[in-house]
């Protein structure tokens, strides 16, 4: 937990005892602390805008206008969609220090219910529910499957939390592959498509874009914003030293459950958004291969930044879609692999972090005061 967190907390509790104290005293407004409150927030969220925030978000914008319907829906959405898996396993690890490997087993869970309680090729076992009742469901259930999966392995640290999760993943892999009265077994589901929203076809290219673009925008904000509210400052410090928060009374389990079904969500969301893209789910979709994938995207990015998710999404992308021209399709995993060992040698916060170490050697503008401190 960084220091101006703990600051801004103090400066919170500050505010409310002070404002606990006027309620008490006679004469004492507390209107104008209130207003006070709110103007000293605006004014901390405008001081974390800078000019390459208002940047980026004019590109992702703009970058279907200008881009083919190839890089819009194969590199722009794919990116988003995948980055937003990996945030979760960023806040997951970056914010709760617990690395989990079944972020996209939650994500294909929910995309199997979205086929099985909505409308796929498969009329035998889909239950054509309405798109948006489908959709509430299947993100319900997955959020609930990734607290169960959290209540699970947050007994363990470590190693064995890796191992608890990447062994509930390769379970529902292989349940998924032989079951064929609920998952259709090795085939799976396909003809699963968006839904035509107030006259617009959401599976077009641009119309997909900027939905997925919605939600990646919403879960970065949330979970920005959510690391820095009570249960995030308290989440950080039971990644820091539970036993401390533990001995201050706070429920670490609880917190870390909690932590899972938000990441689960998360998760949820870009596995409904995936089954959109690719129109189909099977198992392969949450083999092993798939499972490591989204660590490799997380940490190429760096799991200490939420934007860093999108990063590494978007260089997996491009190398998943290009190295094919400089290598075999088949020497795909040779090549994400060098890059990964390369990006975990030389900057272990990832490519984020990598250019935040360049802006500081770079010194001038893109260097920060107040000792080499980088301030995001």
């Amino acid at each position: 937990m960084s220091a101006s967190q703990w600051r801004r907390a103090m400066n919170s509790s500050a505010a409310a005892q002070a404002a606990r104290a006027g309620s008490h005293t006679p004469g004492l407004a507390l209107a104008p602390t209130a207003e006070v409150a709110i103007e000293s927030r605006w004014r901390g969220a405008l001081r974390g805008i800078r000019w390459r925030h208002a940047l980026v978000l004019a590109f992702v914008i703009a970058y279907p206008f200008f881009a083919s319907p190839f890089f819009s829906f194969q590199i722009g959405a794919q990116a988003l969609a995948l980055g937003l898996i990996a945030l979760s396993l960023t806040f997951l690890g970056g914010y709760g220090g617990m690395v989990s490997l079944a972020q996209m087993t939650v994500a294909g869970f929910a995309a199997y219910m979205l086929a099985i309680f909505g409308s796929s090729s498969n009329l035998a076992i889909s239950l054509g529910w309405p798109w948006w009742l489908a959709l509430l469901v299947a993100l319900l259930l997955a959020t609930v499957v990734a607290a169960g999966i959290g209540w699970l392995s947050v007994r363990t640290e470590g190693i064995y939390t890796i191992m608890i999760t990447l062994a509930v993943g390769v379970a529902f892999f292989y349940l998924a592959q032989q079951n064929y009265t609920l998952f259709n077994g090795f085939q799976g589901f396909s003809k699963i498509s968006p839904p035509v929203l107030l006259g617009v076809d959401l599976h077009d290219a641009t119309p997909f874009y900027f939905m997925t673009l919605a939600c990646s925008l919403a879960g970065y904000f949330f979970v920005k914003h959510l690391v820095r509210t009570p249960f995030g400052i308290a989440l950080q410090g039971i990644r820091d030293n539970p036993r401390r928060m533990q001995a201050l009374g706070y429920d670490v389990t609880a917190h870390r459950v909690a932590a899972y079904a938000v990441a689960g969500f998360l998760a949820a969301v870009g596995g409904v958004l995936m089954v959109w893209y690719n129109g189909r789910i099977s198992p392969g979709t949450v083999g092993t291969g798939a499972m490591i994938n989204i660590l490799i995207i997380a940490v190429l990015g760096g799991m200490k930044h939420p934007i860093g998710a999108f990063v590494g999404a978007i260089v997996f992308v491009l190398l998943q879609n290009f190295a094919i021209d400089l290598v075999d399709r088949e020497r795909f995993n040779l090549v994400i692999g060098g890059v990964f060992l390369a990006i975990v040698l030389f900057s272990p916060d990832g490519l984020l972090g990598l250019w935040q170490h360049l802006r500081s050697r770079l010194g001038g503008p893109f260097a920060t005061r107040g000792g080499g401190r980088i301030h995001r």
